[in-house]
């Protein structure tokens, strides 16, 4: 099964450029609490996307599904609205589906679950120490349309130096067991173009057919939208690359056991080059 593809973007154009291109959903980031704290000096994407963003992308997401990322679980206070409003304004902008981030307990996901009541789909973003130490209970919940392990944040809350450190040391390969055992839909992380990245997208690419997953995230390293004035030369950039991941996926989702686990090696080396040099 190809990988659901997802892109964020505040912006309408290039929403339609990548829907147009393939791209099988258009992310709204709204999460903004904790977030500066958390990521404040590294060069990591901090959106601070709006209900106005959700509604105007709405206007053009006709054929993809838009997604949108609410902030962690949390009351109302003075300057922000609490989780339960927060959830409900999201699903009258327009989401077809809701991500809830940095979640830690079984608790909070019931709280977001109940909030959103079977009205569009759900994600759980597994990036908290404390979410991985209670997934059992946590995946106990019913509700749960779907997951994905945000490696991101995960690699920094154990203090990590590159995010895919992850995918050497079996923690995604765990949770992804743990996913499939409960029937859910899943993915992790994101990729750039193939042959691009720090870490190749083809490597990720080929990792996920291993693993079982079915989602990625395109990340800056597939297109920097922010950075490229001409929409004609994002549309570009989204059909080529959007090609090639597909192309790269019929590619290897033919691949033997043995050849994933040779891919597998080839990802840790390649991590420890690149961690050896920070």
């Amino acid at each position: 099964m190809a990988l659901t593809l997802m892109y964020i973007t505040n912006h309408p154009v290039i929403a339609e450029i990548a829907q147009s291109a393939g791209v099988d959903r258009i992310w709204v980031d709204m999460e903004h609490i904790g977030k500066e704290e958390r990521q404040g000096g590294l060069d990591t994407v901090k959106s601070r996307h709006t209900l106005t963003d959700v509604r105007n992308l709405r206007r053009v997401v006709t054929s993809s599904e838009l997604q949108v990322r609410i902030n962690p679980v949390h009351d109302a206070t003075d300057g922000y609205l609490g989780t339960e409003e927060e959830v409900e304004r999201t699903i009258a902008a327009g989401a077809d589906v809701i991500m809830l981030p940095m979640f830690k307990t079984k608790g909070e996901v019931e709280r977001f679950l109940t909030a959103v009541n079977g009205r569009v789909k759900t994600v759980l973003l597994f990036e908290t120490a404390e979410a991985v130490s209670h997934i059992d209970e946590i995946l106990s919940v019913s509700g749960i349309d779907e997951v994905h392990v945000g490696l991101n944040d995960l690699h920094l809350a154990y203090k990590m130096k590159f995010m895919f450190e992850l995918l050497c040391e079996g923690t995604v390969q765990m949770l992804c067991e743990k996913f499939r055992s409960k029937g859910l839909k899943y993915g992790f992380g994101g990729i750039a173009r193939v042959g691009l990245g720090m870490l190749p997208a083809e490597l990720i690419i080929t990792e996920h057919y291993r693993l079982g997953s079915s989602a990625a995230i395109l990340s800056r390293g597939f297109c920097d939208a922010n950075r490229v004035d001409d929409p004609e030369t994002v549309r570009d950039i989204f059909l080529e690359g959007v090609r090639n991941i597909r192309l790269k996926e019929a590619e290897v989702s033919a691949l033997s056991q043995n050849q994933y686990m040779e891919n597998l090696m080839t990802i840790r080396e390649k991590v420890n080059q690149i961690i050896s040099k920070k």
